[in-house]
């Protein structure tokens, strides 16, 4: 695939992105596309490697390995090395429902999982995906697909992130009726309310839906299920349901002075901000507003990035992100083999913003939050906390043990709890009746099926908080049951 020599003849070059200072002025994309020319010069670097593994799509003791909608992309980077433009978009449409998300927010298991990566840098596979689909849609040739015939049955889906999204398009095609139900007055999930604007723009959310509105889907917005609508008259009213809830359940942090004002959730943050953003372009003032203010996130991981960017164009007076891990190596680790991604120290954008502006990466490493402080009106002043060592114990488990005298005092106003998620809402499964084991919606990837016949489930709901691909991974996979089951049943009338 791509040039025989071109993974030597060529470096590897990053996708533009706004220099930083320039960029927190905005909330915009800050990461743009390469030209044609020097994407097809990126895809002549896909070697011809005899047995790929970007594509594999498995789990490796809980590390993702490969691309796990198994895009089958060797063949789209050759067809992108040769010009062949819309016939890449052709092959990558057989296996992503949504090459412009995943493009823009995936994390790209498969550059991790790229042969060229064992010893140099890996092929720009993420740039590449996003231009093919981007092209597309720039000269036409994405077009609603209308199902010719239809069969009768009607499907529900709960939930219209990643997980929803994929079913309802595979369900779709098939010919079946689809309803998507959300709760917010936006579809999209995470997509829209989760991923802050300048990662993923809105309107490129919008243009999909859009598209899934004009080719037959059904979305019924500012509608909870088991509030507006009951789970009777959806089970009465529908052939299956399949629940793509998410696991939406934040973790709280309880201790000493957590009920302050100015102490949220990172996701209500998130959620906030971008509402307001499309809403009015924050004139109707209804988000939290961390301007000159001394700003704290809790969690290592890329939702508490996402706060720290949004800070930023907030205009906050400081930022720092604690994590409870060491700093991550700056190569593979002996234990982080090759064909899964590799965890390694990187300087991500809210990272790359937050050095040009204070001079200084925000993350603090191996840090532990003793309690919280409030003034005589309740308003958050201060963080206090102490640094830790990771021990490995004799039973060769690693354990976290404070470091006497490293107390520090931080001043702070606000303060974003991102230390990930429970698992599934769980109002609606209970009053469905499906069972629920370790806060997930119990269902196997050989049928999706709950204990209730007829209600499916898929994506985080039932896999726990995961990425955008394996979501939409989901979503194909349980809409094939699905369609399996409804083909048994009687239409309704």
């Amino acid at each position: 695939m791509g040039k025989p020599t071109g993974f030597m003849d060529y470096k590897r070059e990053k996708g533009k992105e706004e220099a930083p200072l320039r960029r927190i002025k905005n909330w915009g994309e800050y990461a743009s596309k390469l030209t044609d020319e020097a994407l097809q010069t990126q895809g002549a670097r896909c070697m011809d490697c005899g047995t790929p593994f970007c594509h594999m799509g498995i789990e490796i003791q809980g590390a993702t390995a490969g691309c796990p909608i198994n895009n089958l992309i060797p063949e789209w980077n050759d067809l992108v090395y040769k010009g062949k433009w819309q016939e890449a978009l052709e092959r990558l449409s057989m296996t992503n429902n949504f090459p412009e998300f995943t493009g823009r927010v995936c994390p790209a298991p498969c550059e991790g999982s790229c042969t060229l990566a064992i010893s140099d840098p890996a092929v720009s596979i993420k740039n590449i995906e996003r231009t093919i689909i981007d092209k597309g849609f720039e000269n036409g040739w994405i077009v609603p697909r209308i199902p010719v015939e239809r069969t009768g049955k009607k499907i529900a889906i709960v939930g219209s992130g990643p997980a929803g999204l994929a079913s309802a398009d595979e369900l779709n095609q098939a010919g079946h009726s689809v309803t998507v139900f959300e709760r917010a007055d936006r579809v999209g999930g995470l997509l829209m309310y989760g991923i802050p604007n300048m990662k993923l723009e809105k309107d490129v959310v919008e243009r999909r839906i859009q598209l899934l509105q004009q080719e037959g889907i059904d979305f019924v917005l500012n509608t909870e299920i088991g509030k507006d609508i009951s789970a009777d008259q959806l089970k009465d009213e529908f052939d299956a349901i399949i629940l793509c809830i998410g696991a939406q359940k934040q973790r709280e942090l309880r201790m000493e002075g957590s009920d302050s004002n100015g102490v949220h959730l990172a996701m209500d943050y998130l959620t906030f901000t971008t509402k307001s953003l499309l809403d009015s372009n924050f004139a109707d003032g209804q988000f939290i507003n961390t301007k000159g203010k001394d700003v704290i996130i809790i969690g290592g991981g890329d939702t508490g990035a996402d706060c720290v960017a949004t800070a930023i164009r907030q205009n906050c007076k400081s930022v720092v992100q604690f994590g409870k891990h060491p700093q991550l190596p700056n190569t593979r680790a002996e234990d982080n083999l090759w064909p899964t991604d590799s965890n390694i120290y990187k300087l991500e954008y809210a990272y790359e913003e937050a050095e040009a502006k204070y001079g200084k990466d925000p993350r603090e490493y191996l840090i532990q939050t003793t309690r919280m402080v409030a003034d005589e009106k309740g308003n958050l002043k201060e963080l206090h906390t102490i640094h830790m060592e990771k021990i490995l114990g004799e039973d060769g488990f690693h354990f976290f043990k404070e470091i006497p005298d490293t107390e520090k005092i931080w001043p702070v106003q606000f303060v974003f709890v991102a230390i990930g998620f429970e698992g599934a809402e769980l109002s609606l499964p209970n009053q469905l009746g499906v069972n629920i084991v370790n806060k997930k919606i119990a269902a196997t990837t050989k049928d999706y099926a709950t204990n209730v016949d007829g209600v499916f489930t898929a994506g985080d709901a039932r896999k726990g908080q995961s990425l955008i691909v394996w979501a939409i991974k989901e979503g194909q996979d349980v809409a094939k049951k699905v369609n399996e089951y409804v083909s048994k049943q009687p239409v309704i009338c």
